[in-house]
């Protein structure tokens, strides 16, 4: 397969996953975007999330949720701080089209996110080759989102914050070191299996989100990771690690 430095298509890179089939077992069920899809969903997992195909910085997701009303079901969803209820399907897969305005969706099972003073986070795990060409988790930070946001991403205003710190509530210190050890190895599972299918690769950020039990649910792979995120730590030695690991990529060939 022809190497690529990067990859804009989330339909694309979700695919890619799913042919492993230890990582395929923590994507969330993913599909685009049809009216059919939608009302499958809704009704199977009662909240999903809608996003574009291609686009960076949370820009234009959506949650949706299948609600109970007194009357039957209602249908809500969020895009950016603007909520809406519809009391039918139809009115409210309607009510998408000015949003996505003809451009490729995709639709995918929602995951109920641990929280941080009531507001959802995920974590983002930076991997990336180093000089032998073998993978290694270099970063670990999480995102909470902003007031009233759906999203967590740092350009929609999420506020970076250290995973442990995050984590130390819904865990003990078993429980935590084993979890971040297990992101870990997600992270460097990904980094070897995109390595298989696009070699040119040198760098993922790869956003996790973790449920009540501490699954790691792989949301989405990023192929142009902004490194900076993790210089909002405190701590700067995550920060050192990446940028070192990026220099070393950008540096001549020695052979």
């Amino acid at each position: 397969m022809k190497a690529k430095s990067t990859l804009t298509s989330k339909w694309i890179k979700t695919k890619v996953l799913l042919r492993s089939p230890e990582i395929s077992a923590l994507i969330p069920e993913t599909a685009r975007l049809t009216r059919e899809n939608a009302k499958r969903m809704l009704d199977k997992y009662g909240m999903v999330y809608i996003k574009p195909e291609v686009g960076t910085f949370g820009n234009g997701v959506i949650r949706a949720e299948r609600r109970a009303g007194e009357r039957g079901a209602v249908y809500w969803f969020q895009s950016g701080t603007k909520q809406r209820t519809f009391s039918t399907f139809e009115a409210f897969y309607a009510s998408l089209k000015p949003i996505t305005k003809g451009r490729s969706y995709l639709i995918q099972k929602g995951i109920d996110l641990l929280k941080a003073g009531g507001r959802r986070f995920d974590i983002r795990v930076m991997v990336q080759r180093g000089p032998r060409g073998i993978w290694e988790t270099t970063g670990l930070i999480g995102r909470v989102a902003g007031k009233g946001k759906i999203v967590t991403n740092y350009h929609a205003g999420g506020k970076p914050t250290a995973v442990e710190k995050l984590l130390a509530p819904h865990t003990d210190a078993a429980q935590l070191a084993a979890t971040i050890k297990r992101l870990k190895k997600l992270g460097k599972d990904i980094g070897q299996f995109y390595k298989k299918n696009y070699p040119g690769f040198k760098q993922l950020g790869v956003d996790i989100g973790l449920d009540r039990s501490l699954t790691p649910w792989i949301i989405e792979v990023n192929t142009s990771p902004d490194p900076f995120i993790f210089n909002q730590l405190k701590d700067k030695s995550m920060y050192r690690k990446v940028m070192a690991f990026r220099r070393a990529q950008q540096s001549p060939s020695k052979r």
